[in-house]
């Protein structure tokens, strides 16, 4: 097949052409900007595009497929010319469906949690040897790519994102999959550009438990009572399998997990982090694998890419970056930080960067979201509100908004790293929280700064 790709430079695009390549597809594809690591990775097999923009010409009666992006406009030229000429066009995950739709897919869904269960489920299956497909929002230690797709693999394990599939598609992405066996791991409030009332974003949810294949089954979160009302309210005609946090305990900075085999030690932590755990274990048992060689598995699973990211580490401090951003994300790190170091000065610090976290009202939602850290900071810069056509926020509003009165505003980037590096780390752990960059912060000189 001969697919174009408008739009190749994206994390979830450019892994998919990679996969469709490494699958002996011929691929081209247009961007008007790749940043890294998409363009290296590009360059690597050949794909990055020779000029940067949207050219016409590249679009021909040839080419088997479109797989448009979301960084792409309604009136983008080639979109325009691919419409004109009457060639499939496809979203991400409708081309994903299209290739997976004589498998059995595992779809994991959630507005928490869903990239670490995906990593934790691949990682058991890759420590075992088991070959699947699959499309994971991460990368992955032992994976050369987020994406992988074959035509002889009986699984496919995918991410099950609820954001826009394109910009001529206004369904959540998972809503095309379909899924043979799902996962539901919590429902909180996020992407309200898209969803502005958190009922409209709940009904999403139902949708996805709704579009699982008869005679399929849910796995959900039973701690969760958004996601409880929404599967045991579904009457589609599926399994409905609850899971909840396993029984854990910490000793000297070390998370054990009671197995009927005994305490067993674990990388990861927090009790979110848990609650991920036992969800993916019943899914791999779905898939064939038993709980001993599950738990085996997971023992050596560090985590998924920035997610509580160790990146400094000596006697007496440790440093963790995280991609939490939301309310629920940033109050389950927090919390898991400071049980895990309970006897040292937990210094939390959140960057506001997206646009939900910007609108006064979604603003309300970060009430105790940093109640667990001893010392509590928000990062903002006012360019980002300024760049995303918002109102104004001030630091009044965050502080009310966070209802914490020692709470450490900052809104200036150069302020705000000299907080950081000249923060006292002696028996603590700082804990950086973001989507963003924290505003150009050298996380290389944080970490000298711990190690020496």
């Amino acid at each position: 097949m001969q697919i174009h790709f408008i739009a190749i430079g994206g994390s979830a695009m450019h892994n998919l052409a990679l996969a469709l390549r490494h699958k002996g597809y011929r691929i081209t594809g247009s961007d008007d900007v790749i940043f890294e690591p998409s363009a290296s990775r590009l360059k690597a097999q050949g794909l990055f595009p020779e000029t940067f923009g949207w050219f016409p010409e590249k679009i021909h009666k040839d080419l088997d497929a479109i797989i448009l992006g979301m960084h792409a406009k309604q009136d983008n030229p080639e979109l325009l010319m691919a419409q004109e000429l009457g060639i499939s066009i496809y979203s991400y995950p409708e081309f994903l469906y299209e290739q997976s739709k004589h498998k059995t897919r595992v779809v994991i869904g959630g507005s928490h949690g869903k990239t670490t269960i995906t990593s934790m489920i691949l990682h058991v299956l890759n420590y075992h040897d088991i070959a699947v497909d699959y499309m994971v929002g991460a990368q992955l230690d032992g994976f050369d790519r987020m994406v992988h797709l074959t035509e002889e693999n009986d699984f496919i394990v995918l991410e099950g994102d609820e954001y826009l599939s394109s910009p001529i598609d206004r369904r959540p992405k998972f809503h095309l999959y379909k899924p043979n066996i799902a996962l539901l791991s919590g429902i909180a409030w996020d992407h309200i550009n898209v969803f502005p009332t958190f009922e409209n974003y709940v009904s999403q949810f139902r949708i996805f438990v709704d579009s699982i294949v008869k005679g399929g089954s849910i796995t959900y979160n039973a701690e969760d009572p958004e996601v409880q009302k929404v599967v045991e309210a579904s009457e589609n005609t599926i399994r409905k399998l609850p899971y909840t946090t396993p029984s854990y305990t910490v000793e000297d900075g070390q998370t054990l997990l009671d197995t009927e085999e005994g305490p067993m030690p674990i990388e990861v932590f927090g009790k979110h982090n848990l609650n991920n755990l036992a969800g993916a274990k019943w899914i791999c048992q779905h898939m064939g694998v038993d709980e001993a060689d599950f738990y085996e598995a997971i023992a050596t699973f560090k985590g998924a890419s920035k997610r509580l990211e160790k990146l400094a580490e000596n006697g007496r401090s440790v440093v963790y970056k995280d991609f939490a951003h939301s309310p629920s994300k940033v109050a389950a790190t927090t919390k898991a930080v400071k049980e895990q170091y309970p006897e040292r000065t937990v210094i939390a610090c959140l960057e506001l960067h997206t646009y939900s976290s910007f609108n006064p009202e979604f603003l309300k939602e970060y009430r105790g979201a940093l109640a667990h850290a001893d010392q509590a900071i928000v990062f903002y810069l006012p360019e980002s509100v300024a760049i995303k056509k918002l109102a104004p926020v001030s630091p009044e509003q965050i502080a009310t908004a966070f209802e914490r009165e020692d709470l450490q505003i900052y809104t200036d980037a150069e302020a705000f790293r000299e907080f950081v590096m000249n923060s006292n780390l002696s028996d603590s752990a700082l804990l950086l929280m973001s989507s963003g960059n924290y505003g150009g912060l050298d996380l290389e000189t944080v970490k000298e700064k711990v190690n020496g």
